[in-house]
């Protein structure tokens, strides 16, 4: 229960420490004036005879009044208490309009901008040598003069640089501040451009994984349909269109165990080794492929599965169409690199195709062999078609 009232104590004085402060400060000043020790102060007084010391006090309730509204006019606050100040100090005396004086200074310096501050200092020296050389002329005593001077400096200058220090600290600390949501907001950034790549590469994947094997099946259905009923061909092309299936089900697999736990293993891109199965699948389809496998030993991991993208691609494109066309394939490896080409002449586009091409994977690919370093092409060739890629033997860094 002492706790639980302690901090409600704690709490009010924070919410009200400008009424704290100035009732403080009213209380050392009427305890000052009743053990007399406004008396310091009579050499600089230009009344000729004594007065009560709590003239000291009653002089000093504007100043008192000043800094209990410090918070809504602080300046302000500070100018009359500089004023009631000079007054108190060459007259009846009095602690209270001093340290009034000490405590709004104290918070106007807080409160104001570097520059502001630098004016403020300006104004303790020379309220500090003007109140000296004032000083000098009320006592004609060098001595008091430089008392009085060094007292005010000293006063005046360690109130000044207590506030500062506390200003610079608070202006470092938001600094820093800035700095963490800065650095904050440029994690989010890179996390979220990691993110949308890592999307892209995923349906990048997605499309090669699966777009290849549901072509297959539709292109194997297809030309089954188009031709004459035969049991035979027909159970072949239901097999290879289960075939295809299992295979696009299994990518698929793989793909949605990545996306829901973060990690799984992913079904392999292809390699170039995987190119005759990709040439065969195509002459099941109806093409007159023509391929002749070639060296391309020492190619990057990256550049190999690319190519043996362009190649399935390229057929999918030639079976899509140019059905029953011929096609020729070609893999040639130079001292830049590798050379990729599917060039497509005759044949027809199929009448009813399942899934019409729209491009996506020939657009695909050419953002893929441009982020290696690479070149490609798409596009008519005399009577024909070509798709040409060349890629490097290492991918671009």
């Amino acid at each position: 229960m002492s706790e639980e009232r302690g901090g409600a104590l704690l709490r009010w004085v924070r919410a009200h420490r400008p009424l704290v402060d100035a009732l403080g400060i009213a209380a050392i000043s009427v305890l000052a004036a009743a053990i007399g020790l406004n008396q310091v102060w009579d050499a600089l007084s230009v009344i000729p005879e004594p007065v009560s010391p709590w003239w000291g006090v009653v002089v000093s309730v504007p100043a008192f009044v000043a800094v209990a509204l410090k918070r809504r006019m602080p300046r302000t606050g500070l100018a009359v208490t500089a004023t009631i100040t000079v007054v108190s100090l060459f007259t009846v005396g009095g602690l209270g309009a001093f340290l009034a004086l000490l405590d709004l200074l104290w918070i106007v310096t807080l409160t104001a901008s570097p520059v502001a501050r630098r004016r403020i200092l300006l104004g303790c020296a020379a309220a500090t040598a003007a109140l000296t050389a004032l000083t000098l002329a009320v006592t004609a005593d060098l001595r008091i003069a430089v008392l009085v001077g060094l007292q005010l400096g000293a006063l005046l200058g360690t109130d000044y640089w207590w506030a500062t220090a506390v200003a610079q600290a608070n202006e470092l600390a938001e600094l820093h501040r800035r700095e963490a949501a800065e650095v904050v907001a440029d994690a989010e950034r890179q996390r979220d451009t990691a993110l949308q790549h890592e999307r892209d590469a995923m349906a990048r994947e997605l499309h090669d994984l699966v777009a290849g094997h549901v072509s297959a099946m539709a292109i194997r259905a297809e030309a089954a349909l188009s031709s004459p009923p035969d049991a035979g061909g027909d159970r072949a092309a239901l097999r290879a269109v289960r075939d295809s299936s299992l295979e696009a089900h299994e990518a698929l697999r793989s793909m949605i165990a990545v996306l829901r736990a973060g990690g799984g293993e992913l079904a392999v891109p292809p390699r170039l080794d995987r190119v005759p199965d990709f040439v065969a699948a195509a002459r099941r389809a109806g093409l007159e492929v023509h391929f002749d496998a070639v060296a391309t030993d020492g190619l990057s991991a990256p550049v190999e599965h690319l190519a043996a993208r362009v190649v399935q691609e390229g057929l999918a494109n030639c079976v899509r169409h140019a059905a029953g066309g011929r096609v020729a394939v070609s893999i040639e490896s130079d001292e830049g690199g590798l050379l990729v080409r599917v060039d497509s002449r005759d044949g027809r586009p199929l009448e009813r195709p399942s899934l019409p091409g729209n491009g996506t994977g020939l657009a695909t690919l050419a953002e893929r062999v441009r982020a290696l370093g690479g070149r490609f092409d798409a596009g008519p060739v005399g009577a024909g078609w070509s798709v040409r890629a060349a890629l490097p033997a290492e991918p671009a860094a």
